[in-house]
């Protein structure tokens, strides 16, 4: 025990001025991120060193979207979270009707100019987080003491998800609706009510999925990807080749042939499964535990907002945390799998300016929250609070 309690105390944060863990894991993910974007993105232009260098003015942009983040008070994104989702809202509606449609779906509204494409979906996640976690540290002792009040979240968290199944954009809709119900789990909601409303749409999912042949058509090769290996389950196939040639130790750093045209968007959606190849299942499981850390820091982060009474911070941190677990796992699950085919990006890791900009804002939101935590652990409860709600004890 008095081991285990020396350990506690080398690896806390209480003492610092900030989550050390938190930025090291974000940092160690951004720069792996790089090296294999790098290197999966060999040889698919004239310029082999396009990808690299994008990457790169992506993640600074991510890190100066980073710093912006730490230095705005929660409170404004509070006092304004209502305004993001509407005008989150209002983009995911205008690229029904200007987005670019790539691979079937219409997710990207083309800038001017040299600028890139802008992924409505990746920037929607940050307005329905913040919507969310105002609307739960405002309504916490209805949520915890009236079970149907949780309807109302689940309401607004239609809207955002009709426009994505009208894109459409599947993956996007369940990483959504898996943010949500997952920040009502911790806000306190009814587990009965919350279970039903997953099983609800669970079963609207599949509906959906028997209703569009193309989502049929990924569930029956994800099935059995090798029945028709060069159509419908021609990418999972080729993820699999990447994953049995990787076997322990892997290829080595830049020496993957699934990347050389045989795997489609290697650098973006399968990413996971050139690491897979080059770096092997040593490598694979060294990214698995860098998110596992990343999303229980997340969690942690929230815990303490929570225990301190910054309600608002500690369900922003939940949301988080349960976005980046959400996505990471389909990601992952789809490369190796596990999953059906889903167009979504490995946060942190894949190429995608959006995608990485969204997750520097999501990483100084964190740090933000963190950071009033511990500089302010004694917050009076806000106006919003019902009086009738007990105060939740301090952390320190």
């Amino acid at each position: 025990m008095k081991r285990l309690h020396s350990l506690r105390q080398k690896v806390s944060t209480q003492g610092m001025s900030c989550d050390v863990w938190l930025i090291m894991v974000a940092v160690a993910l951004a720069g792996f991120g790089w090296v294999m974007v790098s290197s999966a993105s060999v040889g698919l232009l004239d310029d082999s060193y396009h990808y690299a260098q994008q990457h790169a003015l992506f993640l600074l942009l991510a890190v100066l979207a980073c710093v912006f983040m730490l230095c705005i008070p929660l409170e404004v994104w509070r006092q304004n979270a209502g305004l993001i989702l509407l005008v989150s809202i209002g983009l995911l509606t205008l690229v029904l009707f200007i987005g670019q449609e790539i691979n079937g779906s219409k997710r990207w509204i083309a800038l001017p100019g040299p600028l890139p494409s802008l992924q409505v979906s990746e920037f929607a996640k940050i307005g329905l987080i913040l919507y969310m976690a105002a609307f739960m540290s405002r309504f916490a002792y209805d949520l915890r003491r009236k079970p149907f009040s949780m309807w109302r979240p689940l309401a607004v968290l239609a809207v955002p998800a009709g426009l994505l199944f009208l894109a459409p954009d599947f993956g996007g809709m369940v990483v959504f609706t898996v943010c949500v119900i997952g920040m009502l789990m911790m806000a306190g909601a009814s587990l009965t009510l919350l279970v039903g409303s997953g099983s609800l749409l669970a079963t609207g999912a599949v509906m959906m999925v028997a209703l569009e042949p193309y989502r049929l058509a990924r569930w029956t090769s994800f099935l059995d990807p090798w029945a028709d290996q060069f159509a419908t389950g021609y990418q999972l196939t080729q993820a699999l080749i990447a994953f049995g040639r990787g076997h322990v130790t892997g290829t080595g750093l830049g020496n993957s042939v699934q990347k050389l045209h045989y795997l489609p968007e290697a650098h973006t959606d399968f990413i996971f499964a050139v690491v897979a190849e080059e770096l092997g299942m040593l490598g694979a499981i060294t990214v698995v535990l860098l998110f596992t850390l990343l999303i229980s820091r997340a969690m942690w982060v929230g815990r303490r907002a929570e225990l301190s009474g910054h309600l608002f911070g500690a369900y922003v941190s939940y949301g988080i945390g349960f976005i980046i677990a959400a996505q990471a796992f389909i990601n992952m699950a789809v490369s190796s799998g596990l999953l059906p085919t889903k167009g979504l990006t490995l946060p942190l890791m894949s190429y995608g300016g959006s995608s990485l900009l969204v997750t520097g804002v999501m990483i100084g939101l964190l740090l933000r929250t963190d950071a009033e935590t511990r500089h302010l652990p004694k917050r009076a409860p806000t106006p919003y609070r019902s009086r009738r709600e007990p105060r939740l004890s301090s952390s320190r």
